[in-house]
């Protein structure tokens, strides 16, 4: 596993989301209905909601908000909900993946072509901007009581693909089918994990100019306060002189 030098790219994106710890709740309330509606609300015999279950655990959704969602996808008048991804070109070339889980696909084309006006960048076409990314399992660990070696070594047993130490702790990356599997190993080792998510990571990044960074963050900062939407990946790399 050799590092690489693409998190300062991916922090930033991930700093802004984590000014919005709401939307983590808002991505696992809606999975919790979702799973309700296709497969009924027990999670004995529903493995989509026991998913969504564990999840709003990692999150720490209370348990209240879990109960009531339960109970409202139940209710015919509660719509169900789809997971969308929209391709966007943002200044400089830049590619723009945005995750969405919706109950309105009217609703969301709206807002994404209100984004777009407002704040430049074009809509392109399925897999003109998808193909440069990866999908990759991403874990964040704090820096803690275990060494940098016995980390890389635990992790690289579990089939990791890349551990890299950052300025507050470490990111190991996965694919995304060992993703768990990899989590597991750390937790046995009694590991303290931060957060573990499945991430499109950029096969190759783009150089823009201070100009356009800024227009980029500011059209990825309006798609991140929209409702339906969960995250904006980005291949941006840092501004050129």
């Amino acid at each position: 596993m050799a590092g690489h030098s693409k998190w300062a790219n991916i922090k930033h994106r991930k700093g802004r989301a984590d000014l919005k710890k709401g939307k983590m709740f808002s991505r696992v309330t809606k999975e919790i209905i979702s799973a309700v509606k296709q497969g009924g609300p027990d999670p004995k015999s529903n493995p989509k909601l026991r998913v969504a279950l564990q999840k709003a655990k990692e999150v720490n959704l209370p348990n209240d908000n879990i109960e009531r969602n339960i109970k409202k996808a139940s209710s015919a008048d509660q719509a169900d909900f789809i997971e969308m991804q929209y391709e966007l070109y943002g200044y400089g070339g830049v590619g723009l993946l945005v995750e969405i889980m919706t109950d309105n696909k009217n609703r969301i084309a709206s807002d994404i072509r209100i984004a777009t006006n407002k704040r430049g960048g074009t809509i392109a076409s399925p897999g003109a901007v998808k193909f440069n990314f990866d999908q990759k399992g991403i874990l964040r660990l704090p820096k803690g009581s275990f060494s940098e070696d016995d980390l890389f070594l635990w992790a690289s047993e579990a089939g990791a693909e890349d551990f890299e130490a950052i300025e507050d702790g470490y990111v190991i990356t996965t694919p995304p089918d060992l993703l768990y599997e990899v989590k597991e190993m750390l937790l046995g080792h009694k590991v303290l994990i931060e957060e573990s998510s499945l991430e499109m990571i950029p096969k190759n990044y783009v150089e823009c100019s201070e100009e356009h960074v800024k227009a980029n963050e500011a059209l990825m900062e309006w798609l991140e306060e929209l409702d339906d939407v969960d995250v904006v990946y980005h291949n941006m790399k840092e501004c050129i002189s």
